[in-house]
This record gives C-alpha cells, structure tokens and sequence, in this order.
C-alpha cells in the first residue's frame, strides 16, 4: 500500500509540476515555469534508477512536450533579436554596422534570453541523445548549447541549400567550396560571438567558449556533408586525393587561424575510417611511385640544381633523391596532424616501403653504371644513398618520430610480424637505442660501402697499372744522397702520382664531403698496404735507394693527402715505419737488428704471443708503433748496406 501510495505521490507530484508550468506560461512567468521544469528534470532523473517505466515515460513525454513549448517561444524572441542585430553575418561587411536606437533595450533581450535558454538546458540535455554521435568517424560530443543551436539555424538552412541537392554549388569536384564557406562564415562570427554572446554566458557561470561552440555547430555540417561525398569518390583517385587535400587545408585552418582546440575532433576522423585511410593509403603510395618514376626518369635526375654553388649545398644530392625525400617531407606534414598514432604508423610503414623501393631502385641503376665506378652518375647514385641516410638519421632524432616510435611500443603495436623484428629489436626501439628507420639505414650503409669499395678498388686498379715501373726500380744500385746535388722525384713515380692526384681531384668534384673524407682515407689505406708489401717488401735498399724512397713519400705522396688534413703521415703508417727502419744509421740498424733476431728466437722457444718488451721498447723509441718485431726484422734485412762481417 505504501508503494502504491508512493506512485501515486509522484504522479500527483507531475500532475502538479505540469500546472504550475501552464500558470506561469499564461502569466508569461518564464523564470518560475523553467524553474518548474529543472524540478520535472531532477524527478527524471531520480526515477532513472527505478522500475516504473510507465511513469518513467509519462514524466519523460510531460518533459518533452512542455519543453518544446518553451523552448519555441524562447527561440522566436530569440531569433527576432538576432534579427535586429543582423545576425547572421554571411560575409565581411563593407562598411561598421549602424546600431539600431533602441540598442540598449535590445541588448537586454539579448542577455534575457540568453540567460533563459542556458537555465533551459538541463532538460535539453535530457531529451537530446546526449553522447551519441551522428557520425561513425567522429568521436561522441555533448550537444551543443541551446542558444548556440537556434544561432546555428540560418547557417545550417544557407548551408543545407547551397551544398546538397541539383545545385550547381554542391559539386564533388569542389569540396573546396563549401570548406571555405564554412570558414568564411566562422571568421565573420568570431567578434560577435566574443563581444556579444560570450559575456552573457559568463554571466550565467557556464564554462563555454562561444566561438568554439559555433565552430562545432558549424563542424556538424561539413562532417555530415563529408561522411556522404567521400564514399562516392572511392573510385576516382584524382577527386579523392583533392578532397584529402582540402580537408588538410581546411583542418590545418581552423586549428591556426581560428584557434579551434587541438581536443575536439575536427573532420579528420571520417577520412580514418577503415575504407577511408586504406584508399588514402593507396592513392598516397600510387602517386609516390608515379612522381618516383618520372624523376628518376628526367633529364636531370642525377645532376644537382646546386651544383655552383658549393657554400650552400655539401651534400652533392642529385636532383632525384632531394625530389625523393621533398615528397617524404610533405607526407609527413600530410599525416602529421593526425590525432590517431594507429593511423599515422602506418603512413610511416607506407613511407618505409617507399624508402626501400628508391633504395632498390638506386642498387639497379648501379649495377647498370658499375662498370664505370668514377663516372659521374655511378657518384651521384652514392651521393643520393648518403643523403637519405643522413636525411633519415636526422628523423629518428625529430621529436614526431620519437612520439611514433613511443607510440608503437606503447600500444602494442605489433612490430614483430610487420617487420621482421625480434623481441631483442622491439626492446631497443622501447629503449630508444634504435630507430624506426634502423633497418633502412643498415641497407643503405651496406649499399654505400659496396659502391665505395668498388669505386676505391677501380682507383687502385689504376694506380697499380701506372706504378708497375716504380715497383720494379733499381732501388740496390741509387747513389747515395751526398752524392747528389739536389733531391727529385723518382722519374718511375711520376705516372704514379699523377694518377693519383687526378683521382683525388676528380672525386673531390664528385662525392659530397663526408663521402669524399671517407673516400681519401680509404684510398689512403689502400696506398699504404700497397706501397708496403709491393714496393718496399718486394725489393732490397741501399742507402740511396732508402733515401730516395723516403723522398718519394714525404715530399711527393703525403703532400697530395695534405690538402685534406694537417698530418697525411698518420694515415701511411706502414711506409713511415718501414724507411725509418729503412734509412737507420748502421750502427743503430746492427744493433736493433741483433736485438730483435734474439726476441724473435726467444718468442718461438717459448712459443708465447708476446713479444719480448726490450724489442718492442726500441721500436718504440724509434717511432715504430705499427709494425711487430718479426717485421721490423723482415725490413732490417732488406738493406743491402750492412759492413762486410
């Protein structure tokens, strides 16, 4: 009975709350009947919990039918205020708008009316499906406000008229148009939205931004007119490669230039849906590939647009790889204002590939140019490997790609099966002791050091064909240095030299600095082992031959390699060692001799791995570091000075 009593209570109660609402209406009491219906609102939501649904839905259509009388009576006042102060605002006025006279009394309705509708929207909010979203791609928002909502009604109707239908104006080829029109229309609003709206509602206590309210009505729009042309333009690259575009210039708009919050999603998430960003993904991938072929396939894909001027490009990059890494560039910015990371993985994964196909299609140029390894292109080509390597070891340092490599650890993305890697590999990436892009840079290491090593052994190739006289010199039978007024050249050597001085100068021209430092210090190294074990170990010495080939060296080969660095001597570490040894004083070459004949003997009774300290002590003082005590042996007993025993 208590139950029973109860229900009918609450009936009674509605029976009552629902009079007083028409007793305030007929008195034009607005305040007490929206008063009446918070208290009809509070009562819904208190019998939210309980199992009376027949009275659950009577309260809920009591609700609903007095707050749509209010509600219009609300709006028309509304709506004829706004009227007077010439809202809304299609396009920039060409001259300041003339205040009416009775500006003060319509500024006053204004504030009114405001004022009532923002106390109205509780119950709004319970009649409104609250949280639910119109659109699959857009997140759920709370519904807007309901001044907002009545403001937004001429702008949904302009909109509605000119962007859906027969119109002329409502063309898929021209997203642009009604993208545009929207943003117009948020611009010429802004100053009214602040100076007019905003106050009222501080006023009220509610923590709204106007501007922003308008722009999300505004948003709805494009969002609803967008989720119904993308879908017809899935088979028409060229259209929906526009759309992609504008709706980047219309989203990167209005976050800069209006300010919209970073927080509310924009239009963007309707283009990420599944079918969406595949056809987005594939249209990207298809138009790279396109541009890839016809640079790679231009007249001047392997010359550099800055070739004469040395000051401003280092790199050397040919035209086609900074044509590559510009297109990279710009679909980073492309899916950089992403919200998804998902979604901008796998623009990274889409920009991956791409870096590998330009990397296979730089290995079969090469192959086609590698029986020439000094010609220009076969430079070029390696040249455009050192760029995007450089280029992508700079990204894996960017703060965006270190947020995408977070990103996919985070989330669990599964790296393993897309790439290949190992639980070893996915905890560097979390560490950040690798890269995403660590995989592309070890192949194009591995495809620069195979070009450089060929490049470096077609150089050798030549100098060893002009230094076969210099090799088989008559270093026993050189007159001694007293015994010649000056020092020159060996006349053997000249063709040497001169190979390679013009192989240093030519791949200086070539080769852009890092590769060109690597390329001298290689061909350094190769000289050096190549002098030694071809030259001074296939040969015997006399005093004048040690002297002349210590002249050789010193004022003729190290000064070719000195315009490159401060002490070309350290990088020809085997013949430096072998002419001090080379050109020693006999009694200090007998001596040196004697003493390493004795260490090297007592090594092979012992059958150690070290060498006796008292040898390698003397080598030391000498300035030999390089070469062990075996050898120096080896070198002492290639003079052919040594006094009759």
């Amino acid at each position: 009975m208590e139950r029973h009593i109860n229900y009918l209570q609450c009936l009674q109660h509605i029976e009552e709350l629902s009079d007083r609402i028409q007793q305030c209406l007929m008195t034009n009491s607005v305040w007490e009947a929206i008063g009446a219906m918070a208290s009809m609102a509070s009562l819904d939501a208190g019998l939210r919990e309980s199992g009376c649904r027949h009275i659950q839905a009577f309260l809920r259509e009591t609700l609903q039918f007095w707050h749509k009388i209010i509600k219009d009576r609300l709006a028309s006042d509304f709506e004829e205020v706004l009227t007077l102060l010439h809202w809304p605002f299609v396009s920039s006025p060409t001259q300041p708008l003339v205040p009416p006279a009775n500006a003060q009394e319509i500024s006053s309705q204004l504030d009114l009316l405001v004022s009532q509708l923002m106390a109205l929207q509780t119950s709004d909010d319970l009649i409104s499906q609250h949280g639910v979203s119109a659109h699959p791609g857009v997140p759920a928002a709370p519904p807007l406000f309901l001044p907002i909502q009545i403001m937004l009604l001429p702008l949904s109707k302009r909109f509605r008229y000119h962007f859906t239908g027969n119109r002329q104006t409502n063309s898929l080829s021209k997203p642009e148009w009604y993208l545009t029109q929207v943003l117009m229309w948020i611009g010429n609003s802004a100053a009214f939205m602040e100076e007019r709206i905003q106050p009222i509602l501080e006023r009220t206590g509610a923590n709204i931004n106007a501007r922003v309210e308008l722009c999300r009505g505004l948003l709805s729009l494009v969002q609803e007119k967008l989720a119904s042309d993308a879908p017809r333009l899935l088979y028409d690259d060229a259209l929906f490669c526009h759309l992609v575009d504008e709706v980047l210039l219309f989203e990167k708009e209005l976050r800069s230039s209006h300010s919209y919050p970073t927080l509310l999603p924009g239009v963007l998430p309707i283009l990420l849906e599944e079918a969406m960003l595949q056809k987005w993904l594939s249209v990207e991938k298809k138009m790279a590939l396109e541009k890839v072929d016809s640079m790679l396939s231009a007249e001047g894909a392997w010359s550099c647009q800055y070739k004469d001027i040395t000051d401003v490009e280092e790199l050397k990059a040919p035209d086609c790889a900074e044509t590559f890494m510009t297109l990279l560039l710009v679909i980073t910015e492309r899916y950089r204002s992403l919200t998804c990371p998902c979604a901008q993985l796998k623009f990274l994964d889409l920009q991956r590939e791409l870096v590998d196909d330009f990397r296979i299609r730089l290995t079969q140029v090469m192959k086609e140019e590698s029986r020439c390894p000094l010609s220009p292109r076969y430079c070029a080509i390696l040249n455009a490997a050192h760029y995007i390597s450089t280029i992508l070891a700079d990204w894996a340092d960017n703060v965006f790609f270190l947020q995408l490599q977070q990103a996919a650890v985070s989330q669990g993305v599964d790296e393993e099966d897309r790439t290949g890697l190992g639980a070893l590999e996915l905890g560097r990436l979390a560490s950040l002791e690798d890269s995403l892009f660590e995989g592309l840079l070890a192949l194009l290491e591995r495809l620069r050091g195979d070009m450089m090593g060929r490049l470096l052994d077609t150089v050798m190739r030549h100098v060893r064909e002009k230094a076969k006289p210099y090799c088989q010199d008559r270093w026993l039978s050189l007159p001694s240095q007293c015994d010649q007024a000056t020092m020159s050249m060996s006349s053997s050597a000249c063709p040497m030299m001169l190979c390679i001085r013009d192989h240093l100068l030519n791949l200086q021209q070539l080769l852009c600095l890092p590769l060109f430092q690597t390329a001298w210090q290689g061909l350094a190294d190769r000289l050096d082992h190549f002098l030694y074990e071809d030259v001074i170990l296939y040969n015997h010495f006399n005093e004048g031959g040690a002297a002349q080939l210590q002249f050789d060296m010193t004022r003729n080969l190290f000064p070719l390699f000195g315009h490159y660095c401060k002490k070309p001597e350290n990088f020809f570490k085997h013949i430096k060692e072998a002419y001090v040894l080379l050109c020693l004083n006999v009694g200090a070459a007998l001596l040196l001799r004697d003493l390493l004949s004795q260490s090297v003997e007592v090594k092979e009774m012992r059958e150690g791995n070290e060498e006796a300290p008292t040898a390698v002590s003397a080598l030391n003082e000498l300035g030999v570091y390089r070469l062990a005590p075996s050898d120096a042996l080896v070198l002492l007993n290639l003079r052919a000075s040594w006094p009759r025993q």
